[in-house]
């Protein structure tokens, strides 16, 4: 399409996931209470890599042929690892296995991108040699993290639907995005890599989308945390933490505060450790102005709902 490499399918794509950026950046804007920043900028990564994925390479554009595969591939090792920094920040994994922190696979793929791609490259001359080079490492990273992974969110204790929907979708989005070395290892097919990669933001949005439904039906517990936030919101000694408001993770925890679960139960239901539960709670009772979970209970417990 338009003289250029790009296949109608990755196009369709990347207008879906411009449309679904406009969207999240309307409705962040709108709802201040609520943090989109991690899906914008991931919903941000996937238009760039359907646009540079998509174009190039191709003949007319400045600058040696390499330049367009470090363009391309560095927007995609990009995107993956940012997408894998959602799911810790989702699922609260500081280290997911042995050596998985974020930092770590960021270090990994930069070093296999410039010490197994640019290199053999260099020196053979050879694009396909490269490539070989450099995916089939990467492939064994990516493996060796969803067998962690799938063993991290595989035997939930006392998971409610929501919980257990969202890690089906993680799941997938996981899956999906661990496949795209293998697939740019066996050929240019572009109606292929870009419908399974592009798979793995859906799923993200798909969780999105359910947390907002899931907020919908629990809207009288809701609705005490915004219109409180709101009010403290507009006072002019505000404090400074409520110009970021609740983020997503810390709405669902308040929920379940308010449920009168204990903090391993919420640990439980949502794959993190108690202590973490227990932080969790900290930030959102400093953030409602309460010094303790009686005295949250007390102002936005059932009573006051």
């Amino acid at each position: 399409m338009f003289g250029t490499s790009i296949h109608w399918t990755t196009f369709f794509y990347l207008l879906i996931d411009t449309f679904l950026l406009v969207i999240a950046c309307v409705q962040s804007s709108r709802n201040r209470y609520t943090n989109l920043n991690r899906y914008l900028v991931l919903a941000g990564l996937f238009v760039l890599y359907n646009l540079t994925g998509g174009f190039l390479p191709f003949d007319g554009f400045p600058g040696p042929f390499i330049l367009q595969y470090v363009i391309t591939y560095g927007v995609a090792i990009t995107m993956g690892i940012f997408l894998f920094h959602y799911i810790y920040r989702e699922y609260d994994i500081r280290i997911l296995n042995v050596h998985l922190t974020i930092a770590n696979i960021s270090i990994y793929g930069a070093l296999c991108f410039f010490g197994l791609f640019l290199l053999p490259y260099y020196f053979t001359g050879s694009l396909d040699t490269a490539r070989v080079c450099f995916t089939v490492p990467v492939s064994l990273i990516c493996l060796y993290f969803l067998w962690a992974f799938y063993g991290r969110i595989s035997k939930p204790k006392n998971p409610n639907k929501f919980v257990l929907r969202r890690n089906k979708l993680s799941l997938l989005s996981v899956i999906c995005m661990i496949l795209l070395p293998m697939l740019t290892l066996i050929g240019d097919y572009q109606w292929l890599t870009f419908t399974i990669v592009n798979t793995s933001f859906y799923a993200i949005t798909a969780i999105e989308i359910d947390r907002y439904l899931y907020f919908l039906e629990h809207k009288k517990k809701m609705n005490a945390l915004l219109n409180y936030y709101k009010a403290e919101r507009n006072k002019e000694i505000a404090p400074k933490f409520f110009t970021r408001g609740l983020t997503g993770r810390e709405i669902e925890m308040a929920m379940s505060v308010l449920d009168g679960r204990s903090y391993k139960e919420i640990g439980d239901e949502y794959f993190i450790a108690e202590k973490t539960a227990s932080k969790h709670a900290s930030n959102i009772f400093k953030k409602m102005r309460v010094k303790n979970r009686t005295e949250f209970m007390e102002r936005f417990g059932k009573k006051k709902l």
